[in-house]
């Protein structure tokens, strides 16, 4: 059975506010395969909001189908009290929606800056001209921000594994999100490493960024969270507080087996 959520007097205040994003019944097959199964869940604005499972459990499935790289079958996605289950994923970049990806894939014939230009330019308005300085001044802003600021004309080629994970939420952060999904940004990464990405984290979240973050590192997911969501075999089998879904027998024998 699924743990209640303990209302606190901050939860109802922000319950009280329309979800920034609505996920209604969600599923999606590939051929007889089922990965997510009639999946429902709303994201408060300004939440903290940690995603666990284990492998194959609908993870990535589900963060597809919110950014737009998978289309749903059938279910709904709602983003700031707007359909977007038809929209496709530039679209749904350019209302909000962002995502760092586990593995980096920036461009390696370009410099940090130029990665984060690309981003930049694709972000903005059609109607609207930007001066290159005042670009220029935003990606450096960004690069600030996630401590890369003196990386800016080095090659992504030289960049370490823990800069690489940063420019993936710089890069993230170009686009201007209302929501960040973030993707195992704290993989393979040392204690002291895991530390500095979850500060980052903590820092946009503080920002009124609502996030949303996969990761294995439960120490990592107990700190940031709010609430806690865990998927098996593409169903829900327990959302609340990170305390009571680490307790949650399900969870335990999801992750440990019986």
């Amino acid at each position: 059975m699924m743990s209640p959520e303990i209302q606190t007097p901050e939860a109802k205040t922000s319950e009280a506010q329309p979800p920034l994003l609505r996920i209604s019944a969600l599923t999606k097959k590939f051929g007889g395969f089922t990965a997510l199964d009639n999946v429902s869940v709303d994201i408060r604005p300004g939440e903290r909001f940690g995603l666990i499972g284990p492998n194959g459990s609908g993870k990535t499935t589900l963060i597809n189908c919110i950014s737009g790289a998978f289309r749903t079958e059938p279910g709904t996605v709602t983003f700031g009290g707007e359909d977007i289950t038809r929209l496709p994923p530039h679209i749904r970049t350019r209302r909000g929606i962002a995502r760092s990806f586990q593995i980096p894939r920036p461009f390696r014939s370009m410099t940090v800056a130029e990665n984060l230009m690309v981003g930049l330019d694709f972000a903005g308005r059609a109607d609207e001209v930007v001066s290159a300085g005042r670009e220029r001044d935003t990606m450096m802003s960004i690069l600030t921000r996630m401590g890369l600021a003196s990386k800016a004309d080095v090659s992504t080629a030289k960049l370490s594994q823990v800069e690489l994970r940063k420019m993936e939420l710089a890069r993230a952060l170009a686009t201007h999100p209302k929501l960040l999904v973030s993707d195992e940004a704290m993989a393979g990464l040392s204690n002291s490493e895991v530390d500095e990405v979850l500060d980052l984290l903590m820092s946009l979240a503080a920002q009124n960024i609502t996030i949303i973050m996969i990761e294995h590192i439960m120490q990592a997911v107990m700190r940031f969270s709010d609430r806690v969501m865990c998927l098996e075999a593409g169903k829900i089998i327990a959302i609340g507080k990170p305390e009571e879904v680490m307790a949650n027998p399900r969870v335990q024998e999801a992750y440990l087996g019986t």
